[in-house]
């Protein structure tokens, strides 16, 4: 008789019940639901803080360029570099570290000391579009200062400021990306 007992017990079958498995996958979409927008959210702030990473590092490469070699070094946005021309509107492209002044956006007689791929997703405006942004051999802006408005999805923003002195600094209040 005990016999018996034990082989009913061995034929129940473990698993999930249809009411188990239903709570999960509505446990998973519910989770999945919160937290997707805010992966956007965070994924589009950490590009915003890259594109001022790079935006900080190629200005300040410029700038101790020009006071190592006393002379005046450039950047600007450019389609192809570095064969191309410098686009003084749209900073979204290649950035070129020039050794020269790239008056009026032309490369050529300047020698490109650098390229750094374009930022992606990201827009970025500059204040002063007429001109690319030159440091002096000093390690100087002056006439060259502006701000850099950098913008992406979800209304993720920062702005880069150059100053006269060449300095460089971000500014906490957003600019208007909406």
């Amino acid at each position: 008789m005990r016999m018996r007992k034990e082989t009913e017990g061995s034929h129940r079958k473990d698993g999930f019940t249809l009411i188990e498995l239903l709570v999960t996958i509505a446990v998973i979409v519910i989770m999945a639901t919160i937290a997707v927008p805010g992966f956007q959210a965070f994924s589009a702030r950490n590009e915003v803080a890259a594109e001022v990473m790079r935006i900080k590092a190629a200005l300040a490469m410029a700038r101790n360029t020009a006071i190592t070699r006393r002379t005046t070094i450039s950047v600007c946005a450019s389609p192809n570099p570095p064969d191309a021309d410098c686009t003084l509107d749209d900073w979204s492209h290649d950035w070129v570290i020039v050794e020269g002044r790239a008056t009026g956006g032309d490369l050529s007689g300047d020698t490109v000391l650098r390229v750094l791929p374009s930022p992606g997703d990201a827009d970025i405006d500059f204040s002063r579009s007429d001109r690319p942004v030159r440091y002096g051999a000093m390690g100087r802006a002056s006439g060259h200062n502006g701000t850099f408005a950098i913008c992406s999805g979800h209304d993720n923003g920062a702005e880069v400021i150059i100053s006269n002195a060449g300095r460089v600094r971000t500014l906490s209040e957003l600019p208007d990306c909406g």
